[in-house]
């Protein structure tokens, strides 16, 4: 063999860039720790509206892939596995009524603005029709034209605004942000 030619390991290939010492230093790894540490414990996600739920659960995991990526070699298998639930989504959120949410958010924009400014800034950004922001490839991406990461304090805001205990007892079946979801969907 050529020694000229340098031999690669799968192990080298899959870690470059994700080593432990560069692990302990990537500035992602403590926003996907403190959102791993968040809980529902005191709340009962079961009671929750159905709907509103599944669009906590997938903010959250648009959260968890976006920093995930920032944090972890893209093909790292966190980010796989991310990345699969994410594409599953996709046809999950064309079932029943959970494709009428986005118009939903726009409704409360027009309709119920002091509502749409108390949701998570997350919720107003990805679902308002003006606003740049979307998921791009599973990512959350504020300004399109942008390639830099977004900052990191950007994610302990967005986090903290989905554990908010206010938020989180809005989202029962019989509470404010569950009734005015009721009354849209009656309307569509």
């Amino acid at each position: 063999m050529d020694s000229s030619i340098p031999i690669f390991f799968a192990a080298n290939i899959y870690n470059s860039g994700t080593n432990k010492e560069s692990m302990e230093e990537n500035e992602f790894l403590p926003v996907l720790t403190y959102l791993y540490e968040k809980t529902l414990i005191l709340q009962d996600p079961g009671q929750f509206n159905k709907v509103l739920y599944f669009y906590l659960i997938d903010s959250l995991a648009h959260i968890d892939y976006t920093a995930g990526i920032y944090a972890f070699n893209i093909l790292s298998p966190k980010n796989i596995m991310s990345g699969e639930y994410l594409r599953w989504r996709i046809d999950e959120e064309k079932k029943g009524d959970r494709a009428k949410f986005p118009g939903f958010i726009s409704w409360l924009k027009e309709n119920r603005p002091e509502r749409f400014a108390r949701l998570p800034s997350l919720w107003q950004m990805i679902y308002d029709p003006e606003d740049p922001a979307g998921y791009r490839s599973f990512r959350i991406v504020l300004d399109p034209d942008s390639r830099n990461p977004l900052p990191l304090d950007f994610f302990y805001v967005i986090i903290d605004e989905f554990f908010e205990s206010e938020f989180l007892k809005s989202l029962y079946e019989d509470a404010s942000l569950s009734r005015l979801f009721k009354t849209y969907r009656e309307m569509c």
